[in-house]
Protein backbone atom coordinates (compact mmCIF):
# COMPACT_ATOMS: atom_id res chain seq x y z
CA UNK A 1 0.00 0.00 0.00
CA UNK A 2 1.55 3.40 -0.99
CA UNK A 3 1.00 6.34 1.48
CA UNK A 4 0.40 9.45 0.43
CA UNK A 5 0.77 13.00 1.49
CA UNK A 6 -1.46 15.38 0.24
CA UNK A 7 0.13 19.17 0.42
CA UNK A 8 -2.26 22.46 -0.70
CA UNK A 9 -3.79 25.04 0.82
CA UNK A 10 -7.02 25.03 -0.47
CA UNK A 11 -9.20 22.47 1.80
CA UNK A 12 -11.36 21.39 -1.33
CA UNK A 13 -8.35 20.58 -3.38
CA UNK A 14 -7.07 18.40 -0.84
CA UNK A 15 -10.45 17.01 -0.49
CA UNK A 16 -10.78 15.79 -3.92
CA UNK A 17 -7.49 14.37 -3.90
CA UNK A 18 -7.92 12.27 -1.11
CA UNK A 19 -11.35 11.02 -2.34
CA UNK A 20 -9.65 10.04 -5.67
CA UNK A 21 -6.86 8.18 -4.44
CA UNK A 22 -8.61 6.18 -1.87
CA UNK A 23 -10.85 5.12 -4.72
CA UNK A 24 -7.71 3.86 -5.64
CA UNK A 25 -6.93 -0.21 -3.74
CA UNK A 26 -3.46 0.14 -3.83
CA UNK A 27 -3.16 3.58 -1.87
CA UNK A 28 -4.17 5.41 1.12
CA UNK A 29 -3.33 9.16 2.28
CA UNK A 30 -1.51 9.04 5.28
CA UNK A 31 -1.71 12.80 5.95
CA UNK A 32 -2.47 16.51 4.72
CA UNK A 33 -0.63 19.99 4.84
CA UNK A 34 -1.98 23.19 3.96
CA UNK A 35 1.64 24.84 4.17
CA UNK A 36 4.75 24.32 3.93
CA UNK A 37 5.50 23.97 8.05
CA UNK A 38 3.01 20.95 8.26
CA UNK A 39 4.15 19.63 5.72
CA UNK A 40 7.46 19.63 6.90
CA UNK A 41 5.89 18.48 10.54
CA UNK A 42 4.07 15.43 8.80
CA UNK A 43 7.32 13.92 7.49
CA UNK A 44 8.87 14.12 10.16
CA UNK A 45 6.39 12.26 11.96
CA UNK A 46 5.30 9.15 10.20
CA UNK A 47 6.80 6.76 7.59
CA UNK A 48 5.32 8.52 3.50
CA UNK A 49 6.11 6.87 -0.16
CA UNK A 50 4.65 9.67 -2.33
CA UNK A 51 4.23 13.32 -1.58
CA UNK A 52 1.83 15.25 -4.24
CA UNK A 53 2.92 19.01 -3.39
CA UNK A 54 0.90 21.84 -4.79
CA UNK A 55 3.73 24.19 -6.46
CA UNK A 56 2.48 27.15 -4.21
CA UNK A 57 1.85 27.42 -0.70
CA UNK A 58 0.34 30.31 0.28
CA UNK A 59 2.96 32.82 -1.41
CA UNK A 60 6.02 29.91 -0.46
CA UNK A 61 7.34 28.73 -3.77
CA UNK A 62 7.16 24.91 -4.16
CA UNK A 63 10.16 24.64 -5.48
CA UNK A 64 11.80 26.04 -2.29
CA UNK A 65 9.88 23.67 -0.05
CA UNK A 66 10.82 20.86 -2.61
CA UNK A 67 14.64 21.42 -2.41
CA UNK A 68 14.06 21.29 1.47
CA UNK A 69 12.49 18.07 1.44
CA UNK A 70 15.05 16.57 -0.83
CA UNK A 71 17.95 17.67 1.80
CA UNK A 72 15.76 16.25 4.68
CA UNK A 73 14.55 13.40 2.63
CA UNK A 74 16.29 12.67 -0.21
CA UNK A 75 14.85 9.24 -1.59
CA UNK A 76 11.33 10.16 -1.11
CA UNK A 77 9.56 10.81 -4.56
CA UNK A 78 7.70 14.10 -4.24
CA UNK A 79 4.84 14.95 -7.40
CA UNK A 80 4.35 18.70 -8.23
CA UNK A 81 0.82 19.42 -8.63
CA UNK A 82 0.33 22.53 -10.15
CA UNK A 83 -2.72 25.24 -12.11
CA UNK A 84 0.43 26.19 -14.54
CA UNK A 85 1.34 24.71 -17.43
CA UNK A 86 4.28 22.07 -17.66
CA UNK A 87 6.19 24.01 -20.40
CA UNK A 88 6.29 26.88 -17.27
CA UNK A 89 7.79 24.38 -14.57
CA UNK A 90 8.18 21.22 -14.93
CA UNK A 91 11.57 21.29 -16.28
CA UNK A 92 12.27 24.06 -13.28
CA UNK A 93 10.77 21.05 -11.22
CA UNK A 94 12.27 18.23 -12.18
CA UNK A 95 16.08 19.76 -11.57
CA UNK A 96 15.17 20.56 -8.45
CA UNK A 97 14.69 17.14 -7.67
CA UNK A 98 10.91 16.21 -8.12
CA UNK A 99 9.97 13.06 -9.54
CA UNK A 100 6.69 14.37 -11.31
CA UNK A 101 4.98 17.05 -12.50
CA UNK A 102 1.22 16.90 -13.08
CA UNK A 103 -1.29 19.77 -13.94
CA UNK A 104 -4.21 20.52 -12.20
CA UNK A 105 -6.33 20.07 -15.13
CA UNK A 106 -5.57 17.09 -15.83
CA UNK A 107 -7.45 13.57 -16.04
CA UNK A 108 -7.73 12.02 -12.78
CA UNK A 109 -5.91 9.38 -14.03
CA UNK A 110 -3.11 10.48 -14.98
CA UNK A 111 -2.43 11.51 -11.39
CA UNK A 112 -2.92 7.91 -10.10
CA UNK A 113 -0.16 6.97 -12.81
CA UNK A 114 2.30 9.50 -11.56
CA UNK A 115 1.89 7.93 -8.43
CA UNK A 116 2.25 4.37 -9.27
CA UNK A 117 5.13 5.22 -11.28
CA UNK A 118 7.11 7.66 -8.70
CA UNK A 119 6.67 5.28 -5.91
CA UNK A 120 8.80 2.27 -8.15
CA UNK A 121 11.40 4.42 -8.62
CA UNK A 122 10.26 6.72 -11.82
CA UNK A 123 9.60 9.69 -13.31
CA UNK A 124 6.22 10.81 -14.45
CA UNK A 125 6.01 13.67 -17.30
CA UNK A 126 3.48 14.34 -20.04
CA UNK A 127 4.84 13.23 -23.36
CA UNK A 128 4.93 16.83 -24.24
CA UNK A 129 7.15 18.10 -21.29
CA UNK A 130 9.47 14.47 -22.54
CA UNK A 131 10.04 16.39 -26.18
CA UNK A 132 10.40 19.46 -24.47
CA UNK A 133 13.16 18.49 -22.16
CA UNK A 134 14.90 16.55 -25.23
CA UNK A 135 14.86 19.64 -27.28
CA UNK A 136 16.43 21.69 -24.15
CA UNK A 137 19.13 18.63 -23.82
CA UNK A 138 19.23 18.81 -28.16
CA UNK A 139 19.99 22.95 -27.75
CA UNK A 140 22.75 22.68 -25.04
CA UNK A 141 19.73 23.69 -22.56
CA UNK A 142 19.41 26.99 -23.81
CA UNK A 143 16.96 28.99 -22.49
CA UNK A 144 13.97 30.35 -25.03
CA UNK A 145 11.99 32.99 -22.40
CA UNK A 146 13.18 35.47 -20.47
CA UNK A 147 12.14 34.32 -17.05
CA UNK A 148 13.43 30.73 -18.39
CA UNK A 149 16.95 32.61 -17.29
CA UNK A 150 16.10 33.09 -13.84
CA UNK A 151 17.06 31.09 -11.03
CA UNK A 152 14.52 29.07 -8.74
CA UNK A 153 14.47 32.60 -6.24
CA UNK A 154 14.21 35.07 -8.69
CA UNK A 155 11.39 33.58 -10.63
CA UNK A 156 9.39 33.71 -7.17
CA UNK A 157 10.08 37.33 -6.92
CA UNK A 158 9.24 37.68 -10.36
CA UNK A 159 6.20 35.45 -9.36
CA UNK A 160 5.06 38.14 -6.26
CA UNK A 161 6.01 40.94 -8.11
CA UNK A 162 3.64 40.44 -10.80
CA UNK A 163 1.31 39.94 -8.08
CA UNK A 164 1.14 43.31 -7.02
CA UNK A 165 3.38 42.48 -4.11
CA UNK A 166 5.70 45.07 -2.95
CA UNK A 167 9.60 44.43 -2.31
CA UNK A 168 8.98 45.18 1.52
CA UNK A 169 6.07 42.40 1.34
CA UNK A 170 7.77 40.24 -0.66
CA UNK A 171 10.72 40.31 2.00
CA UNK A 172 8.06 39.62 4.93
CA UNK A 173 6.87 36.96 3.06
CA UNK A 174 9.60 34.76 2.07
CA UNK A 175 12.09 35.84 5.17
CA UNK A 176 14.27 37.74 3.66
CA UNK A 177 15.70 41.17 3.90
CA UNK A 178 14.63 44.25 2.00
CA UNK A 179 17.77 44.43 0.60
CA UNK A 180 17.78 41.19 -0.54
CA UNK A 181 14.96 40.76 -2.48
CA UNK A 182 15.84 44.34 -4.02
CA UNK A 183 18.99 42.60 -5.04
CA UNK A 184 16.83 39.81 -6.68
CA UNK A 185 14.45 42.61 -8.18
CA UNK A 186 17.37 43.93 -10.08
CA UNK A 187 18.82 40.70 -11.56
CA UNK A 188 15.31 40.20 -12.54
CA UNK A 189 15.04 43.24 -14.72
CA UNK A 190 18.09 42.61 -15.81
CA UNK A 191 17.69 39.05 -16.80
CA UNK A 192 14.05 39.90 -18.48
CA UNK A 193 15.15 43.38 -19.89
CA UNK A 194 11.82 44.41 -17.97
CA UNK A 195 12.19 47.84 -16.34
CA UNK A 196 9.40 48.49 -14.23
CA UNK A 197 7.04 46.49 -11.81
CA UNK A 198 4.18 47.58 -13.93
CA UNK A 199 6.24 45.53 -17.28
CA UNK A 200 6.20 42.63 -14.61
CA UNK A 201 3.05 42.94 -13.57
CA UNK A 202 2.01 42.34 -18.05
CA UNK A 203 4.37 40.24 -18.48
CA UNK A 204 3.77 37.91 -15.73
CA UNK A 205 0.40 37.75 -16.56
CA UNK A 206 0.65 37.07 -19.90
CA UNK A 207 3.09 34.50 -19.44
CA UNK A 208 0.62 32.21 -17.17
CA UNK A 209 3.05 32.63 -14.25
CA UNK A 210 0.52 34.25 -11.62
Amino acid sequence: MTRIVIADDHAVVRKGLRQLILEADDMTVVGEAASGDELLTVLRSRPVDVVILDLSLGVRSGLDLLKHIKSELPRLPVIILSMHPEDLFAVRALRAGASGYVEKNSAPEDLLMAIRRVSRGGTYVSAQIGEKIAADIARGGAAVLPHERLSDRELEVLRLLGSGMSVTAIAHALNLSVKTVSTHRTRVLAKTGLRTNAEIVEYVISHGLR
